[in-house]
């Protein structure tokens, strides 16, 4: 195989000695500002943090996003940005650089900033902390031979069986035969050359920022009324609703905030069934709320925050109405949980989900009530919206117990009177159906062994009893059929 030639460095880009007084924000003449045309598809930048701990790298990235979109994370102490579109809005990759060292000095760090037609050669030279800008890909391999090969980060068994055949640099390391390579180091390191060199592409994936809205308004004076409170929201949601519509999302929940000239800030938290971004949907619910909150003082501004945008999935009306000849169930479905828990609060809406349990206290939980989709099937089919423990209907569950269970549990078991060993609530009790056994738990300190009954009162009310298995064979109710 023929081996790749190591090109010699180009004579226009000179180098500066590390240490120099000026070697953090020193940046080498570019070749595009020296008058050569930047002949690579793509230019980026690495940006190596020394002390990843000083700043966020999420942060950082935010703020780079100034300079281009195109913002790559890697954790845990680099960056890298594509800048090939950005460089005449900083007059060439010396305005550019500068600028972008002097973001990350606002923001309290030193980085070591290089710039490559790779991604992965601006990551590794910016590693090694010395200058180094190269804008045509010729010159690539040329300037990355002479430096070692330990910011690829491989594994420190690799390096050392490298070094041991005298492979120190990554220009020694592109000398080797492909194929031997490959064998003896695996092909991973051999397509990370590749990537290293442009041989291959190199995908990385952008960095998307959180976004959340956040306005506040200051009051020239002090309100009290509710009314007046949401005709001083309302610029504040058209904002919200045009934040939504321009990404193309919607939001779950939404807090306003109403601060007062001596007590505590009042809270009034929205939360939503499905993602919501039509301004007047979000005014009707957020005023239902605000009537019930009680104010301690009056109202000298407000402040609205959204929780993360959740991307909203568009569905078309179906030809029939709901419940026309046959047609599903409409979106009413989470307007209506969204209303009752603006005006009954949100403890008090809930769902339902059914847990993997022979006990019947530790079958089920409570559960955010599940979305309605198009079609008015619920997203998750082992859910039921509760309603002051009233359900709606949904697919039937699986074929387990075999016995037929209450909805409506007490919160404990509650122990019933006995004459002569029968239980009795109201009166005597008329048994119904076959007994159910119940003896379990014994691996988690909470075992139990119950009898169940199905009975009916005087009245007719079914209910669900049972009967300890060990002394004193005490009778308790447990559940209530509807």
């Amino acid at each position: 195989m023929r081996p790749l030639t190591v090109q010699p460095m180009n004579d226009a880009v000179s180098e500066l000695p590390a240490g120099s007084p000026s070697s953090e924000a020193t940046l080498l003449r570019s070749v595009d500002a020296a008058g050569a045309p930047v002949d690579s598809p793509e230019l980026w930048i690495g940006v190596h943090i020394f002390d990843p701990g000083a700043v966020s790298l999420e942060r950082l990235a935010t703020s780079a996003q100034r300079f281009t979109p195109r913002v790559s994370l890697v954790a845990p102490d680099g960056l890298l940005l594509e800048v090939k579109g950005s460089l005449h809005l900083f007059n060439g990759t010396d305005g550019l650089i500068r600028a972008l060292a002097n973001e990350c000095g606002t923001a309290g760090i030193k980085p070591a900033i290089a710039l490559a037609p790779t991604p992965l050669a601006a990551m590794v030279a910016a590693r090694v902390g010395k200058p180094f800008i190269v804008t045509n890909a010729a010159q690539l391999v040329g300037r990355l031979s002479p430096l070692p090969l330990t910011p690829l980060r491989w594994p420190q068994d690799v390096v050392e069986r490298l070094a041991r055949m005298g492979v120190r640099t990554i220009g020694q390391a592109l000398r080797l035969p492909r194929a031997g390579f490959a064998r003896r180091f695996g092909p991973e390191h051999l397509a990370e050359l590749d990537r290293l060199t442009g041989r291959n592409a190199d995908l990385r994936h952008h960095f998307q920022p959180c976004e959340r809205f956040r306005r506040r308004r200051e009051l020239t004076y002090e309100l009290e009324n509710n009314e007046a409170l949401l005709a001083v929201l309302a610029p504040l949601l058209a904002d919200l609703g045009k934040f939504l519509r321009e990404r193309q999302c919607g939001v779950t929940e939404l807090e306003c905030r109403l601060r007062h000239r001596h007590a505590q800030p009042s809270r009034c938290i929205l939360r939503l069934a499905a993602p919501v971004a039509d301004v007047a949907r979000l005014t009707e619910l957020l005023g239902e709320r605000l009537s019930a909150l009680t104010l301690p003082e009056p109202v000298r501004s407000c402040e609205i925050r959204s929780g993360l945008p959740v991307r909203r999935v568009l569905a078309s009306n179906p030809l029939w109405q709901p419940g026309e000849y046959g047609g599903s169930g409409g979106p009413e479905a989470p307007e209506l949980i969204e209303r009752l828990r603006a005006r009954l609060g949100h403890e008090a809406v809930y769902g339902l989900q059914m847990l993997a349990g022979h006990r019947p206290e530790n079958a089920w939980s409570t559960r955010e009530p599940a979305a309605v989709n198009g079609s008015g099937a619920a997203n998750d089919s082992g859910s039921r919206l509760a309603l002051f423990r009233s359900t709606q209907a949904v697919p039937a569950p699986p074929p387990w117990p075999a016995f037929r269970r209450p909805l409506w549990l007490l919160h404990a078991p509650q122990q019933l009177e006995e004459i002569d060993g029968a239980p009795r609530r109201r009166g005597s009790l008329r048994f119904f159906g076959d007994v159910e056994r119940i003896e379990t738990g014994w691996w988690d300190g909470g075992d139990v062994g119950r009898d169940y009954y199905t009975v009916f009162d005087i009245y007719g009310v079914q209910l669900w009893i049972f009967r300890e298995r060990a002394e004193p064979h005490r009778w308790f109710l447990h559940g209530v059929f509807g």
